[in-house]
């Protein structure tokens, strides 16, 4: 027996509505191609992969996980991180690739598969296999165990039943709700010895992906759980329906909630950014134009735009460049005060020079704060 999927209350319903809503909007907006799309794209994937490893301890930059993206050696991040943060990549790529499939089921070996792309370096943690045994959650800081999942033995049938679920449970339940179900029976399950969490939250993106929401990479709630009192709040609601224990009971409203809330607030920022990456790119491309720059150079400024960082094989390759031809737009760039170079050969990088720091303090004064939506509605 599954935890089971509750009913809406009008508030949720309203929620619900604005979250559709925006889903809607943000369609309309990137079904019409722009330059920047690629380079947002995959800014959030990289921020996704970002939140939901840092809620399990393993910390890099957006920056390094690009460039493990990317294929390239990161600045920073330790070997191990970046292991963790290869192998969530690559499920998080096939889960891109299984949201557009034509033919698609849910069943257990693809679960299995999930698991051993994101921790099959840890092989003695028997990645994309069940668990022989008990498992146990601990307090990272106290140690006090908060969470007993289900006997072994009965890991292999609750599987079943949530891929059963998956597959015909409750289709005519919202998409975002279904999610929510599915991430919460997953993590209580807690089917496998390491990367529960991680699985979890990934096969959430998934079930949106599927249902044809948006690309995975616009509808995750990944980063938005991994930012500071976020990942907090998420633990909180997690534990406050375990109650400790496998024990399968219908309250799951606050789950759904939490889940409903932090759906919101993330499309909210996405559709920030959208907004931003026109309004930027129109500024930088107004500014090449007017110092009689190359017009690719602003795909250069618009990255150092969005993070703290830019590699020159970055640029080269979004531009389709020569080594030499990146090299010297960069080398121009930063000759104008609009990028400071650090570091030499492999190790180089780029960040924002003095001309574009004022270009992102004058958007960050701009930037209104993000509205909670249940605190919206109750103040209306």
């Amino acid at each position: 027996m599954l935890y089971g999927t509750p009913e809406l209350e009008p508030a949720d319903k309203a929620v619900l509505g604005e979250i559709e809503e925006m889903r809607r909007d943000l369609k309309y907006r990137l079904a019409e191609p722009h330059r920047w799309d690629g380079q947002l794209r995959r800014q959030l994937q990289a921020r996704a992969i970002q939140g939901s490893n840092s809620i399990e301890g393993y910390v890099a930059s957006v920056e390094d996980i690009e460039s493990i993206m990317a294929g390239e050696e990161p600045l920073e991040a330790s070997s191990a991180v970046t292991r963790e943060i290869a192998g969530y990549q690559q499920a998080l790529t096939y889960i891109r690739q299984l949201s557009q499939a034509q033919s698609f089921r849910y069943d257990i070996g693809l679960l299995h598969a999930l698991n051993f792309m994101m921790i099959g370096h840890h092989q003695k943690k028997s990645p994309g296999t069940a668990r022989p045994g008990g498992i146990y959650v601990r307090d990272s800081v106290t140690g006090e165990v908060v969470y007993e999942g289900p006997d072994a033995e009965h890991v292999p049938s609750l599987l079943d039943e949530l891929v059963g679920w998956l597959n015909t449970g409750d289709l005519e339940v919202p998409s975002y709700v279904r999610a929510a179900m599915a991430h919460f029976n997953l993590v209580a399950i807690h089917p496998w010895r390491d990367g529960n969490g991680r699985m979890s939250r990934a096969l959430q993106t998934l079930v949106l992906g599927r249902d044809r929401i948006l690309s995975p990479e616009f509808c995750s709630i990944e980063e938005w759980l991994g930012l500071g009192e976020n990942t907090v709040d998420y633990y909180r609601a997690l534990r406050e329906v375990q109650k400790g224990v496998w024990a399968p009971h219908g309250d799951m409203l606050p789950w759904v909630r939490f889940c409903l809330r932090a759906h919101h607030m993330q499309a909210q920022r996405v559709r920030r950014r959208l907004a931003e990456a026109g309004k930027v790119w129109t500024l930088l491309e107004e500014a090449v134009d007017g110092e009689r720059l190359h017009a690719r150079c602003v795909s250069a400024l618009y990255q150092v735009f969005v993070s703290r960082r830019l590699r020159r094989s970055t640029y080269q390759a979004d531009e389709a460049l020569s080594q030499g031809q990146a090299a010297r737009d960069l080398r121009e760039l930063a000759a104008r005060s609009w990028l400071t170079p650090y570091g030499e050969t492999k190790g180089r990088f780029y960040a924002p020079g003095p001309r574009m720091k004022q270009v992102k303090a004058r958007f960050a004064a701009e930037s209104e704060p993000l509205k909670d939506p249940y605190q919206a509605l109750l103040t209306r």
